[in-house]
């Protein structure tokens, strides 16, 4: 089913040109010491929050008071695509933007549209101390931060997301088989490095409070890095912070076998299913169920269907 668009992409023609030397990407130096923060939208062309919170960030003329902070429009090609006829297909151009990021796919002789975007921002996404990517989901969900995989900076991610105190809802998972993300790449998958990366997934994608979440995650993280001062952050800030949170800690990925991957029945995410052995999807003539008692499902979605590709998370609630 069609989903409702309740955003307007905004124009960031703008903000194409820049002080960094890469289209779309802008850097502000505070002249003191502190860490170098980033904030990147538009790793998928049709996740339209991320654009509208940096657009917005932009437009408010935020400057950091410590340290240097970067502003990046990533996948600038698959939003030039954008269609609120056909939303899908400016996802990407010819392949997932957040899959590219082992030095083996950036350093070695394959080529795409989003490869080359990648090779651009690279070096600055080496040097960042903190980075908040800004993402959206295709089905109606309860927000959620991605604090990245067990064992590659997930734990530290989930401290720090505590910290920032939103959404309600954390996840450190196993990883995509289908290449590395930006949030584990280098410092950030290293759980001994104090460099640190999140990536907050902000509901559907083109729901109207998507926009609002995306902007009070930013001004949240830019205000706990030290970068922009909180006499800027307060008074623009919309949503009030959950009374508690709970982190979910994924134990595997279901990955489409077949094309004719389906679930049993309408998942959304963050459903639990109590007993372990129900049904969650049929694959290649088998029966997906859940392996343990209170199974968590997170992120399920047939939108973007692939042999290979993940359709469902499963894990469990942790305190």
């Amino acid at each position: 089913m069609k989903k409702p668009i309740e955003l307007q992409a905004p124009d960031i023609g703008a903000w194409r040109a820049s002080n960094t030397g890469i289209d779309y990407v802008t850097s502000f130096d505070s002249g003191h010491a502190g860490p170098h923060v980033m904030v990147q939208a538009l790793t998928h062309g049709n996740e339209l929050c991320g654009a509208i919170a940096l657009d917005y960030l932009l437009r408010e003329q935020l400057r950091p008071v410590a340290g240097r902070l970067t502003l990046a429009f990533a996948n600038v090609a698959a939003y030039a695509r954008w269609d609120p006829a056909d939303p899908d297909p400016s996802r990407y151009v010819d392949e997932d933007f957040n899959r590219v990021w082992g030095d083996d796919v950036l350093r070695g002789p394959r080529d795409s549209v989003e490869l080359r975007r990648a090779r651009e921002l690279v070096d600055l996404v080496d040097s960042a101390d903190y980075l908040l990517d800004i993402h959206s989901m295709s089905e109606p969900c309860a927000p959620l931060m991605v604090c990245g995989a067990t064992g590659r900076g997930g734990d530290k991610s989930a401290a720090f997301s505590r910290r920032l105190g939103v959404p309600q809802h954390l996840l450190i998972d196993t990883g995509h088989p289908a290449g590395l993300r930006m949030i584990e790449r280098g410092g950030f998958g290293d759980p001994g490095s104090p460099r640190t990366a999140v990536l907050i997934e902000c509901g559907q994608h083109w729901e109207r409070s998507s926009a609002d979440v995306a902007i009070d995650t930013a001004l949240r993280f830019l205000a706990l890095t030290g970068s922009v001062a909180e006499s800027f952050v307060t008074p623009r800030l919309k949503l009030s912070p959950p009374a508690t949170q709970a982190l979910v800690r994924v134990t595997q990925a279901v990955v489409a076998r077949t094309l004719d991957f389906r679930f049993a029945r309408k998942f959304t995410g963050l459903e639990v299913l109590a007993r372990a052995g129900e049904p969650i999807a049929f694959d290649d003539g088998q029966t997906v169920v859940a392996p343990y008692d209170n199974t968590v499902l997170v992120m399920p979605s047939t939108a973007h269907t692939k042999v290979g590709n993940t359709m469902v998370r499963l894990g469990r609630f942790e305190a």
